[in-house]
């Protein structure tokens, strides 16, 4: 299939980092988004100006078993150590299919820039985590250059057995500077503090601002979250279907040196909002299919007296 007149095609399978094979998709107005089949794992999101809106880390390695550091990682079956097995899981260390008829995938976008992918797991993760599962993702480019995940998760196991799972899209959006960024969206709600033994404690401020480490797990979130970037005058919107909680994490100076796949300087450049299902996790009968649903899009901010005009993001459909 050749493009006309010299245009890029909307979807690409070519060789990333590595020699890893990558998905680009591209929108006409000129979006573009990557995606690695190892781990099913976005590494790019580009705004119709080539502007990059995911952070990835300069020390990231696209080597595996490694994970990537940065971009959207799949927390599946578990976020973090919130179970038995390594943390946040196998599939961002997995190597994904691109599967070319997949069953009806209800959607609100018609975009042609899409692909599907499946992870099933191999004798090695039925060892570790012995439940039969299909896990399929759609990472889509809105015709306004939002980004779009849908993961659809069945249990196809024949012992009749249910199974467990807590999951997160791990997103790391790139920000001019962290300390001049605000969240939006989650005051007033619950929240479990990683930093003091996941005690439970409720939000006070009018919005989440930056100066130390955070690692909390927001519950019971509201659909949309805004994250301003003050300096660059953008803000991000965050929607989500299916994932009641949000986690915020930026590891700030001291817990950045100590990772080793993380520029000391890094963190000030990135922060992680994350759709998430932790406090409770997902139960599947055999047969049953759940599916949470991501959708990212980055719009212009305007301030007053230090508040985002409320009718640009929140209020907004």
């Amino acid at each position: 299939m050749a493009a006309a007149g010299g245009d890029k095609l909307p979807v690409e399978v070519c060789k990333g980092f590595s020699g890893l094979d990558r998905v680009v998709l591209r929108e006409a107005r000129g979006s573009s988004a990557e995606v690695y089949l190892y781990g099913g794992h976005v590494t790019s999101w580009k705004n119709d100006h080539g502007e990059e809106l995911l952070f990835v880390s300069s020390k990231a390695a696209f080597k595996p078993p490694k994970p990537i550091r940065g971009g959207i990682p799949i927390c599946f079956p578990q976020f973090a150590s919130h179970g038995g097995l390594e943390s946040h899981g196998f599939a961002r260390n997995r190597f994904w299919s691109i599967e070319s008829d997949p069953p009806p995938f209800p959607t609100n976008s018609a975009s042609m820039a899409h692909v599907d992918l499946i992870l099933k797991p191999t004798e090695e993760d039925l060892k570790i985590w012995p439940h039969s599962f299909e896990f399929r993702l759609r990472v889509a480019l809105g015709p306004g250059g939002d980004l779009l995940l849908t993961s659809r998760v069945r249990n196809t196991s024949t012992d009749g057995k249910p199974f467990s799972f807590t999951f997160a899209y791990h997103t790391y959006f790139a920000v001019s500077d962290i300390s001049e960024v605000r969240v939006e969206g989650l005051e007033t709600h619950d929240y479990l503090d990683n930093l003091q033994s996941k005690e439970r404690f409720t939000e006070q401020g009018d919005a989440i601002t930056f100066e130390s480490e955070i690692d909390k797990i927001y519950l019971s979130t509201p659909t949309k979250i805004a994250i301003l970037d003050h300096e660059k005058k953008r803000t991000f919107v965050v929607r989500k279907d299916g994932l009641p909680d949000a986690v915020v994490w930026n590891p700030w100076d001291k817990r950045a040196k100590a990772i080793a796949d993380l520029g000391d300087e890094e963190y000030k450049h990135m922060l992680c909002v994350e759709a998430a299902a932790v406090e409770k996790p997902i139960t599947l009968k055999p047969g049953e299919e759940w599916k949470g649903r991501l959708e990212l899009s980055a719009v212009p901010s305007s301030y007053c007296s230090g508040q985002l005009d409320p009718q640009k993001v929140l209020q907004s459909s």
